[in-house]
């Protein structure tokens, strides 16, 4: 096994030489929202592989104009994250020198069934008949392997959802 840290470029760097892709799917503790937006930073510097990163829904538009972190329910208690997955991915898009994907979930991202089914979209907060913005995280995880099996979203941000 080999070890490292993800906010380390050189790091970074060294483990991801030689390999196809590079995964990131983190979340830091409360209060440490920073630390993913470093992350996000020395990954995208010290990549020498594509590079996949799972971030968040805040930055998602939402019907009526606007984005999901700036909605009256949007909830407090996960502002700070939202946030720094906000700044996470301009990270991305600013970045220049690496081959990039961002994967954001819906708003809810709950344990359910594999379906095999989904919905992906680019910008916007996917919706369903109901009103609901979800996937089950069994499905999210196809997604996501879906993505770096058959590539289909490189320098951008894309969604799923049911």
């Amino acid at each position: 096994m080999r070890t490292g840290d993800a906010t380390n470029v050189e790091d970074v760097a060294a483990l991801s030489a030689g390999q196809d892709v590079l995964i990131s799917a983190t979340r830091p503790a409360p209060g440490s929202g920073p630390e993913l937006v470093a992350a996000a930073k020395a990954l995208l510097e010290g990549a020498k592989c594509r590079l996949l990163l799972v971030g968040g829904a805040a930055s998602l538009r939402v019907p009526g104009g606007g984005i999901l972190s700036d909605t009256p329910d949007f909830p407090a208690e996960i502002r700070e994250i939202a946030l720094a997955c906000n700044e996470q991915l301009a990270a991305c898009r600013s970045a220049s020198e690496v081959d990039w994907t961002y994967l954001s979930p819906p708003a809810s991202l709950e344990p359910g069934v594999r379906t095999g089914n989904y919905r992906v979209g680019a910008d916007d907060l996917l919706i369903d008949a109901n009103g609901l913005s979800s996937i089950s995280m069994e499905d999210f995880a196809v997604a996501l392997v879906d993505e770096v099996e058959r590539p289909r979203h490189r320098r951008t941000r894309f969604t799923v959802g049911y």
